[in-house]
């Protein structure tokens, strides 16, 4: 028997090593590539994703990278320019997810390469 399904929101957090397509791509398809593994996702269970980028990454928008995901057709995907703070996190990318998961299924909430000193606890 199946467990029941339950809206869930999925943080998660990288950072790119420059501020080109290229390294943009490969960060947020890395973080994309846990966040799915990690907890199982499935496109058709993926309601929506927003990212946001520090002011710093201008090269490409990472939705677009997202949305050449097989099965991710009809996600909503979303970009945003994160909020400028003192101090912040250089060349960051962040993402909020909601999606359909198994209810007693924990979340991962995957926080990668420099941007796992913002949550310590989290860091993959």
């Amino acid at each position: 028997m199946n467990a029941p399904l339950q809206l869930r929101a999925l943080r998660g957090a990288t950072t790119a090593t420059a501020n080109t397509s290229e390294a943009i791509g490969e960060a947020v398809a890395e973080l994309m590539d846990v966040l799915v593994e990690r907890n199982g996702l499935h496109g058709e269970r993926v309601v929506s994703v927003t990212f946001s980028v520090t002011a710093d990454l201008d090269a490409c928008f990472p939705a677009a990278i997202a949305r050449r995901r097989e099965g991710w057709e009809q996600v909503a995907l979303l970009d945003c320019q994160q909020m400028a703070v003192a101090g912040d996190l250089p060349r960051c990318i962040r993402l909020l997810a909601h999606a359909w998961l198994d209810a007693d299924r924990p979340v991962c909430h995957p926080y990668l390469r420099e941007a796992s000193r913002l949550r310590p606890d989290r860091a993959s």
